[in-house]
């Protein structure tokens, strides 16, 4: 049984983040990486595994998939997937304890 996908408000936020940086110079680059990200994230309750386990932390539950150039941090609960945080693969990853009990 797939696991149902659930977004964090700071993962909303720094999609559109993202989106406003890249629309600067291209409104097409920033519809096509955002939708690529998303599909990316809707993909994880299938393969929740796929993705590789957060090297700056030591839980197998807590995980990534890269697009372009972003990470989608994602923890594995039961019954769901939440995703935490999709950062710039370049940027210090912050603190994430409260993203990933959120929601």
């Amino acid at each position: 049984m797939a696991r149902h996908l659930v977004w964090s408000p700071e993962a909303v936020e720094d999609l559109e983040s993202i989106a406003s940086y890249i629309e600067r110079d291209s409104a097409h680059y920033a519809r096509a990486v955002i939708t690529r990200v998303v599909a990316t994230a809707e993909s994880i309750p299938e393969n929740p595994k796929m993705g590789r386990e957060l090297p700056e932390m030591k839980d197998p539950n807590i995980r990534e998939r890269f697009v372009h150039k972003y990470r989608v941090i994602y923890k594995l609960d039961p019954e769901r997937v939440l995703i935490a945080a999709v950062i710039h693969g370049s940027r210090l990853l912050a603190a994430l304890d409260d993203r990933l009990e959120d929601a």
